[in-house]
């Protein structure tokens, strides 16, 4: 599988990159991936075999509407129609790194629960370098999940200072305190 969703990476990425829509068309496909990974009923409907291709194509169309550029849409639209919705977060993320890859910059997947303003997406970028020494491509996602702080994780680097982990290092650290 891995094979194929890199040939179908190597093929979208020819064609955003032709169409001189690759940033955009990257971002917006990565967000996809996200929200696909996580809503269960939303895979489940655009790979349902039972619905013919063109069902599933006008889902996707019905739900990106105006939300994304039609080169998006048409590239999430084919690979539904071609079968592949349950692969998508695995070619899209073939196709993110293919883009990263030629900027020569790793890809820096970010959770937050709030949008950062641009100030706070260059300290982010800045100290993302300075802890992995990679020029890096945020990609941010927001994730209510989060609570509060950041989720980074950087190819196989995990930085994880959402609240969630402080209170459970907290936690931890009474439990020492109170057995120790």
């Amino acid at each position: 599988m891995r094979d194929l969703a890199r040939g179908y990476a190597q093929a979208l990425f020819q064609i955003a990159r032709a169409e001189g829509a690759l940033e955009q068309v990257e971002d917006e496909l990565f967000r996809f991936a996200r929200v696909l990974e996580n809503e269960n009923r939303l895979r489940e409907a655009l790979s349902d075999i039972s619905l013919p291709p063109e069902h599933r194509a006008k889902m996707v169309e019905e739900l990106l509407g105006k939300k994304a550029s039609p080169h998006t849409v048409n590239i999430i639209s084919f690979l539904v129609q071609q079968g592949r919705a349950r692969d998508l977060p695995k070619i899209i993320d073939s196709l993110v790194q293919l883009a990263a890859e030629e900027r020569e910059r790793a890809v820096a997947e970010v959770r937050t629960a709030v949008p950062l303003d641009d100030e706070d997406r260059e300290k982010l970028l800045k100290a993302i370098t300075r802890a992995t020494g990679k020029h890096v491509d945020l990609k941010v996602i927001i994730d209510p999940v989060v609570i509060g702080g950041l989720l980074v994780r950087v190819e196989d680097q995990v930085f994880d200072g959402t609240v969630k982990r402080r209170l459970q290092l907290a936690k931890e650290r009474i439990g020492r305190v109170e057995n120790g």
